[in-house]
């Protein structure tokens, strides 16, 4: 089954900047092309770490200021995220403001792993990495989301294609798919049990699909069968399906 790759929708002309980078040069870097982070690049163009919003944020916030009164404050050494904290209050750098270890994706990766990259980590920007760890572009939540603009045609071809054609190797119109907005649902009558699972599982893989709506039937629960048993009766199955 094909996925769409990072680096099929990713940006490739990267605003990035270098570890010597002054502090106010990252501000501009931001705002003068409306974007909400960076990556940070050594010599060899191979990301050392990112900087966003939060961090120069995190830089003005921390930083003392000399009309109001002291404030208690536990030591700096107490926690890391103290002592990251205290760092980026006195950043004149990029890379002494900048978050390490970056949170990158290779440009072979798929959609749904980057998206699921960018929940795991909440943040809403991936530098794309090449075979050698070299920065090529930038993903955004915005480019992910263009999966989800795929025509409902084109999702339903891909499935007959994908799913019932080739890996089930069922005639194209032997189960109903139909779909709108995203939303599939699939029916028919299959033989196994085991079948209208797989269907509904590659279904949901496949990219744009929302939501499955499963009203398959089948003849044989196979789910008690052993594994021997399983496996002859696929052999079976294929054998005469190839006749």
């Amino acid at each position: 089954m094909k996925h769409n790759k990072v680096g099929s929708v990713m940006t490739t002309d990267v605003v990035r900047a270098e570890y010597g980078t002054p502090f106010k040069e990252v501000a501009r870097l931001l705002g003068e092309h409306r974007i909400s982070g960076l990556p940070v690049v050594d010599e060899d163009e191979k990301v050392i770490g990112v900087i966003s919003e939060t961090d120069l944020m995190v830089r003005q916030a921390e930083t003392a200021d000399p009309f109001e009164p002291k404030k208690r404050h536990w030591p700096a050494s107490v926690t890391r995220v103290a002592r990251q904290r205290a760092a980026k209050a006195t950043a004149r750098t990029a890379g002494q403001l900048m978050t390490e270890p970056p949170v990158t994706v290779d440009a072979d990766n798929t959609i749904v792993e980057a998206a699921r990259t960018m929940a795991q980590h909440r943040i809403e920007r991936l530098p794309v990495l090449d075979e050698e760890h070299r920065l090529v572009g930038i993903v955004t939540r915005r480019d992910l989301l263009q999966v989800f603009l795929r025509p409902d045609a084109e999702i339903r071809a891909e499935i007959v294609d994908e799913v019932l054609v080739r890996a089930l190797w069922l005639p194209p119109r032997s189960i109903d798919v139909h779909v709108v907005e995203g939303v599939v649902t699939l029916s028919g009558h299959m033989e196994r049990k085991s079948e209208t699972e797989i269907a509904v599982s590659m279904t949901r893989q496949i990219d744009g699909v929302v939501a499955v709506v499963d009203k398959l039937s089948y003849r044989l629960d196979d789910a008690h069968l052993k594994a021997d048993e399983q496996a002859l009766h696929g052999i079976a199955d294929d054998w005469l399906r190839k006749l």
